[in-house]
């Protein structure tokens, strides 16, 4: 009688330590991709945990019926045993609902996250604890009913492991900004150049990456490394005494951050590539983007340089007070664009700097957008040292980067790859991409988020004017597919040609199978969200 007692509580325990390690392997990976944000995580939780609380709640339920019985009944070791069985059902369902799923961005077993794990473990291992103590003591059904609540506390233990860890997280980001510094100081002849904007930073950073390497030796941050802790890791990692340049990207959610990057690189030059409405959940409105984004400009060194890129409203408005070089296609001061010819082959253009000089180009990059990037680049590059001519071949030579209108030919499909961090500015200059190829015009796209209010109205503008732009229209997922569909619809754009996806590879599917007379497939696709969408 006992043993079964015995089999049916380690049966408990397997299914309590199942659902428990598979329901905080899944709120850790979201705490993870919510960027370690208490704050953004528990806006996630009430947005997207409904199922599991539904369920967890179910669990403690029956768990709790089955230790009143236990407690107010006389039982058999046998009926305690059949109990336990019957509070490991619904924990078991947990532990399958919440089972590893492929995922775009995997959960990535940092040493902060290792640390997360340990204090977890430290909590939940607590409970089993106390049932192997009282075991003898006849509670077994009560602890398993304990169990279950534990389970449906899991989403808040993550939270409450960050608090507990968060003295220790504190110190080693302080030893490694503090590492970081020291490094930089012991590289007095090295030149930091600050790069940020809403969009456009990341391309502007891989360009001037290569037009710079034409005389200097020039280290950039890797990928989006544009936190405090990204850019410490890049330092930290691969800064030599040998370098001339470093290229810093500076992201920014939230006023201060960009301040935050200054304070331990000290930029001697910075260029803004754009000020819009980014990260407006976090920022609260446009002017609290504009005024984090121009932190890099309060940082500078008083001899160095600020290029601004004068196209965007909110930089303009600013520059009348700020000592600036511009750049720009349609502002006609500083270093501006002129005859500018884009296809589906590429851009051809000339820059004319301040002095009047002028420099015919080519590269290979399709859009109005990346020509504004290359000039800003060669803005920085110029003034820097660097001529007009000696930077022709240098800018023939530039890549797409990755996932930012990245032109990919296979067979007879084209994709414009645009699918990083999408935003109003950057999503127009796409669709404008994709109007001027020539064939079956087709966006698949998520629409864009972290727009605060503005969401529903942004995605409904991006959707009219994709109508113009594309014969088909897939929209992934259910985020903003109301507002983009109506904004196709009001534009007059047919329904029989906007297809409604629950995810990327659906889409594709049914993109693929699209028949267009003999036209070439050109598929923009335009954002695509991660695993906490």
């Amino acid at each position: 009688m006992e043993f079964f007692k015995l089999i049916c509580a380690i049966i408990a325990a397997f299914a309590y330590f199942a659902a428990a390690a598979l329901s905080l392997r899944r709120f850790i990976h979201m705490f993870q991709l919510n960027s370690y944000k208490p704050k953004v995580q528990k806006k996630w939780l009430k947005e997207n945990a409904k199922g599991f609380y539904l369920l967890n709640l179910v669990s403690l339920a029956i768990g709790l019926v089955c230790a009143v019985l236990s407690l107010r009944l006389p039982m058999s070791s046998i009926g305690q045993g059949v109990l336990l069985l019957i509070i490991s059902a619904p924990l078991a369902v947990c532990a399958i609902y919440n089972r590893p799923k492929p995922a775009k961005i995997p959960l990535k077993y940092t040493a902060r996250i290792k640390r997360l794990i340990a204090t977890l473990c430290v909590i939940y291992l607590l409970p089993a604890a106390a049932l192997f103590i009282l075991y003898d003591w006849g509670y077994t059904v009560v602890f398993a009913a304990i169990f279950a609540l534990w389970v449906l506390m899991s989403p808040w233990a993550v939270l409450l492991a960050n608090l507990i860890n968060r003295p220790i997280e504190q110190a080693i980001n302080r030893h490694y900004i503090n590492d970081a510094k020291r490094i930089l100081k012991d590289c007095p002849n090295l030149t930091v150049i600050g790069i940020t904007g809403s969009f456009g930073k990341t391309s502007v950073k891989y360009f001037l990456d290569e037009l710079l390497s034409v005389k200097f030796n020039v280290l950039k941050t890797p990928g989006n490394f544009n936190t405090p802790l990204g850019v410490v890791k890049t330092i930290r990692g691969e800064l030599r005494a040998t370098h001339d340049v470093f290229l810093c990207e500076m992201g920014a959610k939230n006023v201060g951050d960009i301040k935050e990057i200054c304070d331990i690189v000290h930029p001697k030059h910075g260029i803004i590539t754009s000020v819009g409405p980014m990260h407006l959940e976090s920022f609260g409105n446009i002017e609290n983007v504009k005024k984090t984004k121009f932190e890099l400009a309060d940082a500078l060194s008083e001899d160095g340089f600020l290029w601004l890129n004068c196209d965007n409203e909110y930089i303009r408005d600013e520059a009348k007070n700020r000592r600036c070089i511009a750049y720009g296609i349609d502002y006609k001061d500083g270093y501006r664009v002129e005859n500018l010819k884009v296809s589906s082959l590429g851009s051809e253009f000339e820059v004319v700097s301040p002095s009047g000089e002028s420099c015919a180009y080519k590269t290979k990059l399709i859009g109005e957008h990346n020509v504004l990037n290359i000039c800003g680049a060669i803005a920085a590059a110029n003034t820097l040292g660097i001529s007009l001519i000696e930077l022709k071949s240098a800018v023939r030579r530039l890549e797409s980067v990755p996932h930012r209108l990245e032109l990919k030919n296979s067979g007879d499909v084209t994709i414009i790859d645009d699918a990083y961090n999408s935003n109003p500015t950057g999503a127009n200059a796409a669709l404008e991409a994709l109007e001027q190829m020539d064939g079956y015009r087709i966006l698949c796209t998520p629409g864009m988020i972290e727009l605060g209010e503005k969401q529903y109205e942004l995605n409904f503008a991006f959707g009219a004017k994709a109508a113009g732009c594309c014969d088909f229209a897939a929209i992934v997922g259910k985020t903003n597919s109301g507002a983009i569909i109506a904004g196709l619809k009001s534009a007059g754009f047919r329904d029989e040609n906007i297809l409604a996806a629950e995810s990327l590879s659906a889409a594709m599917s049914e993109i693929y199978a699209l028949t267009t007379g003999g036209k070439r497939k050109i598929i923009l696709l335009e954002n695509d969200l991660p695993d906490n969408y």
